[in-house]
């Protein structure tokens, strides 16, 4: 059976205003969906997250009511999230994130189980849709049927693959796992990147605690011995993280190691305010980010007015251009290679 890797970076020419993306299209690495199963799409939210106070906000930042979604189809946050990017001025596309859920020892999904759940049809046949968009993949690998699952994401375009494992219930030290790998703690991924498997840490570990050692620490630990470990800076300047994105920017091992993801929708919401950093910010700075209407020109205003590099807006680390190839009919596609060309690229959340 031939095997397929899923790789994910690329940057596309656009013209833009910020000056990190005066050259380069910023491309956002981090960027969810949802969907409430309207209009065929399969989505999946549980009861108690749709019960929640939280549930009504994520869907207002992205733009929609429960009422639009049962109307239109869920597809319809595909296309708001399509129509805000397309009138950002700095960043030009976004990798959306299919979750897939948990699955039963007979490796089928149990919804019962599953608290969210955005299928890889969807997204995938959703940002066929818009140039702007492009296709994250989810795929649990306890599937019994992983494997295949993987082929045809990759068939489909994914530039990447994203666990999500405490929700997904995903032991990522099981050697069973070795063609995927993600994280809870930062030390369970010795396995993978020993293996050449390049990763990508969601949030740069900047939270939680594991064996009584802080995530963040460990996650470093690994980037001084692992050269194929990296770290996005998604979420980073939410009120629950402050301080985070200063200390991976000063940090020595991250130098070259970061990308820029946005968590949309988060960004859309009151947890991120340019407000919260009166120290770091002149009052005028604070006052005229508030004001920029897009949500991805206001993160990428904020986040460079903290400090980021346009290395990290562009992704130049990992040299995007490396990972494009022509297929036979001569477009080019977003890098599918084989295993024993680059290695395989997974999304990791902590």
């Amino acid at each position: 059976m031939k095997k397929y890797t899923i790789l994910s970076l690329f940057v596309i020419q656009a013209e833009l205003c910020c000056p990190a993306a005066a050259s380069q299209g910023i491309v956002d690495m981090h960027c969810h969906v949802a969907g409430i199963g309207a209009g065929g799409s399969g989505c999946f939210v549980s009861d108690p997250i749709r019960n929640s106070w939280k549930y009504r906000i994520f869907l207002t930042s992205f733009g929609v009511t429960e009422k639009d979604l049962l109307r239109e189809g869920d597809g319809l946050i595909m296309k708001r999230l399509s129509e805000s990017l397309s009138r950002s001025r700095s960043v030009s596309s976004a990798v959306v994130l299919a979750i897939d859920g948990v699955v039963g020892e007979e490796g089928e999904l149990d919804l019962g189980k599953t608290e969210l759940y955005i299928p890889n049809d969807f997204v995938a046949a959703e940002v066929r849709k818009y140039p702007n968009l492009l296709f994250g993949a989810s795929i649990n690998p306890y599937r019994k049927d992983a494997i295949e699952r993987l082929e045809k994401a990759a068939r489909d375009g994914a530039v990447l693959v994203k666990w999500l494992p405490p929700i997904q219930n995903i032991d990522p030290s099981d050697p069973r796992l070795v063609p995927f790998y993600e994280l809870g703690d930062p030390e369970l991924l010795r396995l993978p990147l020993s293996l050449g498997v390049t990763v990508i840490a969601a949030h740069s570990a900047c939270s939680g605690r594991s064996h009584g050692e802080r995530n963040y620490d460990r996650f470093l630990r690994l980037c001084r011995e692992y050269p194929n470990l990296y770290g996005d800076i998604s979420s980073l300047t939410q009120i629950t993280r402050l301080g985070c994105l200063h200390r991976v920017l000063t940090q020595p091992e991250l130098k070259g190691r970061l990308l820029y993801g946005t968590d949309m929708p988060l960004i859309n919401t009151g947890i991120v305010s340019s407000f919260a950093y009166p120290f770091r910010l002149s009052l005028k700075q604070m006052i005229v980010i508030s004001r920029i209407g897009n949500p991805w020109d206001r993160d990428v205003a904020l986040k460079e007015a903290l400090g980021v590099s346009k290395e990290i807006f562009t992704h130049g680390v990992l040299h995007p251009a490396a990972l494009l190839r022509k297929d036979v009919t001569g477009e080019r596609r977003i890098g599918i290679r084989p295993r024993s060309a680059l290695g395989a690229m997974f999304y990791i959340s902590v």
